[in-house]
């Protein structure tokens, strides 16, 4: 992916999506409309941080390169030059992987 033209603002992270899976355990290949929504994916931009009534700026849990998980239907789907990703709040990340 190139330099990606887009900064999230406040506590909202962009997020490129892993592929969803091809085959199942078992080897069965599967068609797109029984694919799986991804759950995991690969931070590419993160805002600053959500600002407090105080006007404080709460630092990010996440950085641009982490793989995350997050709920299936979390987040807006963006097409970016071409690429599929999905935006969404910070508190909508689940967890850090790895």
């Amino acid at each position: 992916m190139s330099k990606l033209n887009l900064t999230p603002l406040a506590d909202r992270v962009i997020i490129k999506p892993s592929e969803a899976e091809e085959t199942t355990k078992g080897g069965i290949i599967l068609p797109d409309t029984a694919k799986e929504k991804p759950i995991e994916g690969t931070v590419v931009a993160a805002g600053p941080g959500k600002v407090t009534d105080d006007g404080k700026t709460v630092k990010m849990g996440v950085k641009v390169g982490d793989k995350v998980l997050y709920g299936k239907y979390s987040g807006t789907e963006i097409t970016v030059e071409g690429e599929e990703l999905l935006i969404m709040r910070e508190s909508d990340i689940f967890a850090i992987v790895g």
